[in-house]
Order: C-alpha cells, then structure tokens, then sequence
C-alpha cells in the first residue's frame, strides 16, 4: 500500500508529550482501518527518541512519528520554538477544493496532494496558512491546521467531519470539552466572529482572512 500514517507531537520539558493519548488512539483507529500493523510499537518508538543523548532536555521538541504499511516506524526529532501568545496568522482561500466523499480526509496519512497544491498557491510571504472548501463551497480546515470560529456564544464552531477534513486531535479535544461544536461554515461567516486555526503541536492561533 503506497501510504502511510504520521502524527505530529510535541513535547515539553517537565511536561512531557501533549495529548499522546489522543495522537495513539487516532494511529490506532486508521491503522486498523487500513489493516496496517505496528501501532504498538508506536509509543516505545516516541520513547526510544527522546532517550537519544543528542536531544536537548530544556527545550520543546516537535516529534513526527510515521507509520509504514510494512510496519516500520520512523520518528524524526526537531527543537520547536512556540508561537507568541499575541500572534496572528493571515489567511488565504485556496482554490484547490476536497472532496467531502474522499474517506482518506479524515485520516493523517502521506497523500498530501490537495494539501501541497493548496499552499502552492500563495507564498508563505503573504499567508501563514491556506484554507481549503469542500466542492459545495463549505469550508473544511487549513493545509497543517483545523478551523474554529469564535462567534460569541462562548462555543467555537469548527466544520463537520462529513465535509471532508481530518479529525485533528486539539479539534477531537476541544469537541469533547464541549469548548467547540460542528457547524456548516462559509467564509462570509468570517464577519461573525474571531477566526482561529489550530493543531495540536501549535495549539489555537488568532487568525484573520487577509
């Protein structure tokens, strides 16, 4: 099989991995749905990296664990530097569209096409991030981020899986907290409210459709 699952993390120093369960049981969940094996060597492999004598311990790291069809795993380490509480990522509308009936949306595998052509087409000079609609014009999620409007009633709304966007895991937490709820979004809801984009390695980030 030409694919294979990745996750994301980020680790803390004093803290430890965040939201590893989440990120384990979503490997789990689309490893069992494309009959790859090997998710329960995921967790020792994420621990078998951050042992590696040359990682700095006082400092955040982003870990990608990826999972191959023939059951390898590969983790690559990184130093990660968090955004500033106060920053404001701008933006775009991609022309790229998904499809809503595509059921590989909803999985973080290496098919990346939509995602690599939507960022395409802006450089990262004029957009920090690209948004991309389903084919009946409905808002779905960012190239690396999911979508929340803030629109005052003290709950974001964030886009319905079944228009055809990943189940990303600070959007999975935040949908269980009840902080956020599914919706049909439309740009022009962007005059309703404060828009934020979010993964699980950068947590909310303010945005602004520019």
């Amino acid at each position: 099989m030409d694919l294979s699952l990745i996750e994301t993390l980020r680790w803390e120093p004093g803290t430890g991995f965040l939201r590893l369960e989440r990120h384990l049981t979503r490997l789990a969940h689309s490893a069992s749905v494309f009959g790859l094996n090997g998710t329960e060597e995921a967790r020792q492999a994420l621990l078998t990296a951050l042992a590696a004598p040359a990682l700095p311990g006082i400092s955040p790291l982003r870990i990608r664990l990826e999972l191959f069809a023939d059951g390898r795993i590969d983790v690559q380490t990184a130093p990660f530097t968090p955004l500033a509480p106060d920053a404001i990522w701008r933006l775009k509308i991609a022309r790229t569209r998904l499809s809503s009936v595509d059921p590989l949306l909803r999985h973080k595998t290496s098919r990346r096409a939509a995602y690599a052509a939507a960022r395409a087409e802006f450089p990262t000079e004029t957009a920090d991030e690209v948004l991309l609609l389903n084919e009946h014009g409905m808002l779905c999620e960012g190239t690396i981020t999911s979508l929340f409007l803030d629109d005052g009633t003290g709950i974001l709304k964030t886009p319905s899986l079944a228009c055809g966007l990943l189940a990303g895991v600070l959007r999975q937490e935040l949908l269980e907290s009840g902080k956020a709820a599914e919706q049909i979004l439309r740009p022009e809801d962007f005059g309703e409210g404060t828009v934020f984009v979010g993964n699980s390695l950068r947590g909310l980030i303010r945005a602004t459709l520019s």
